[in-house]
């Protein structure tokens, strides 16, 4: 995404279709869950390892979503937040719920799932940030402006880090976020069941397998 064809809008993205678009990859991953199996079986070594790093990279996701809506939560669209986790990435939220979308494929034990997931979000997330940046571009102009050229779109730059002493945040904002953060950590134990009861015959033989 070039800012230099970007075009100010006035009207703030409607959020609701992004979730949408979410909703609809969680329920294909869903199925997804009970249509295929993992190359790697339960119990392998190659299974722990991916499962392992798939938890790490979910917790991770929770824990950034968490630290930037300490900064952003009951201002997006209303004040220009440049500090704190916004200081090193333009979309710390959407970069945080990719790298948990990794994370979820890894749990399942497939690197072509996590690949697939981060892929899905990462597109999802582009086309969201896009609209976002036409309104805050068009709300805040030139301040806004220098503050995208300065700040990468999506990867952090850890060097780029600044902060403020004084920070106020929606305990709303974050209350919704650690409860968004759960769905997360709910897929661990959800794969794990459908684990246990493929091993049991409860469900239906996988269709294909994922490597």
């Amino acid at each position: 995404m070039t800012y230099a064809s970007l075009k100010p809008v006035s009207r703030a993205f409607d959020q609701r279709k992004r979730l949408i678009f979410v909703r609809v990859a969680a329920v294909l991953a869903v199925l997804l869950l009970f249509l295929t199996k993992p190359a790697f079986s339960e119990g392998s070594n190659g299974h722990e390892t991916l499962e392992f790093f798939g938890f790490c990279l979910v917790l991770v996701c929770v824990a950034g979503r968490l630290w930037s809506i300490l900064y952003v939560g009951g201002k997006k669209n209303e004040e220009l937040v440049s500090t704190g986790p916004f200081s090193i990435t333009q979309n710390p939220l959407y970069f945080f719920s990719t790298v948990g979308a990794v994370g979820v494929g890894l749990l399942y034990g497939s690197l072509l799932a996590a690949v697939a997931l981060g892929l899905a979000s990462f597109f999802i997330f582009r086309v969201t940030a896009r609209k976002e940046a036409g309104f805050l571009l068009g709300k805040f102009g030139p301040t806004y402006l220098a503050y995208v050229k300065s700040t990468p779109r999506f990867w952090p730059n850890p060097l780029l880090y600044r902060d403020h002493d004084l920070m106020q945040f929606s305990t709303r904002a974050l209350k919704r976020t650690f409860f968004d953060g759960l769905y997360f950590l709910a897929i661990f134990p959800a794969i794990e069941l459908v684990e246990h009861f493929r091993a049991t015959g409860l469900l239906f033989p996988a269709f294909i397998t994922l490597y």
